[in-house]
């Protein structure tokens, strides 16, 4: 085949893809066509925006993408990463959704002052983010709650009911069926306080631990990125976080306590909310998934073959079910 035939049947294969992308018909569009029926083809991807927010004399890191006009989606973090974790979704989202991702003190590309000048609890760091979301005149947004990100999260529901528009909860807990065993020596310690029992948990801070929580339980290990854990672990590392880390462990027994009010929440507001649960996690385990539905009997509940970061083993599932979720609820915001 000459050079001039193969460049005339590569710009018909291109209109006739096009063109069935567009129309949704003569080509497996499963493979062709974009999750998001807002994205075309030739359309510009999003531009992400990495940007800092002086808050409570730190600097507070946060990831940026969207419309700065349409509704707010606020992505919360679990342990031990940070908004990187989201790396993939934001732009996934940002073809008609505001998109922040923030990084909390002590994570991520944020401030991480000595725990003896900061106070490492729950509470503060959802102050933070509450101030975080004040200076970005975010008035009202959906929440995506994931491990560390759900008490922060439900902190600032209690906090203001009236802003949240909708709850996607990816293994993040509020009831205490979901604390089992891997919870046992987390829970030795919040009993006494001890040295002993705190030093024993340093070990969650390891290479070792930090590969587990992102391998196991996963239905493939192949479509999990190494530089996750590496990237989690140099932060880790770094002087003086192995105490940050655990300050934050101990003050967990108070978001148990809140654990009763989360689910007044719950049943008095019925946001409307999305669980995608990695069903393998032995961190958050499902039956910490199934008792949100007799306080939100609406919830779309999906138990994923995935463990702790399912995001990263599932997103192509996972994503089409949160843009369709947003879609349905936030359209008209």
């Amino acid at each position: 085949m000459n050079k001039s035939l193969a460049n005339l049947v590569t710009l018909v294969l291109a209109v006739v893809i096009e063109t069935a992308i567009l129309s949704g018909t003569g080509i497996d569009t499963a493979i062709a066509k974009p999750s998001s029926d807002a994205v075309v083809a030739g359309s510009r991807p999003p531009t992400i925006y990495y940007r800092t927010k002086q808050i409570d004399g730190q600097n507070i890191f946060y990831r940026e993408a969207g419309p700065s006009d349409a509704p707010v989606v606020l992505l919360l973090h679990g342990f031990p990463t940070s908004s990187h974790m989201f790396r993939n979704l934001i732009p996934a989202l940002a073809d008609r959704y505001h998109v922040i991702a923030p990084d909390y003190p002590g994570f991520g590309e944020s401030s991480a002052p000595d725990h003896k000048d900061f106070s490492y609890t729950f509470g503060h760091i959802a102050d933070i983010v509450d101030t975080l979301m004040t200076q970005l005149e975010a008035k009202r947004y959906a929440v995506y709650l994931m491990d560390y990100g759900a008490p922060i999260g439900y902190r600032l529901a209690l906090k203001h009911p009236e802003r949240i528009s909708a709850m996607i909860v990816q293994n993040g807990n509020a009831y205490d069926e979901g604390l089992q065993a891997f919870w046992d020596p987390i829970k030795a310690y919040w009993a006494d306080g001890s040295a002993a029992h705190r030093a024993a948990l340093s070990k969650l801070m390891t290479l070792p631990t930090t590969k587990f929580q992102y391998t196991d339980g996963m239905s493939d290990v192949t479509r999990i990125d190494p530089d996750n854990w590496g990237h989690d672990q140099v932060l880790l590392d770094r002087p003086g976080n192995q105490d940050i880390q655990l300050d934050l462990f101990y003050d967990y027994r108070t978001n148990v306590t809140l654990y009763p009010q989360f689910q007044a929440f719950f049943r008095k507001y019925q946001p409307p909310t999305l669980i995608v649960w990695g069903k393998n996690d032995k961190i958050f385990p499902p039956s910490g998934a199934t008792p949100y539905k007799r306080d939100l009997p609406k919830a779309e509940l999906h138990l994923i073959d995935s463990g702790h970061f399912a995001l990263e083993d599932r997103f192509d599932l996972m994503e089409p079910l949160i843009h369709h979720f947003l879609d349905r609820n936030l359209r008209n915001m």
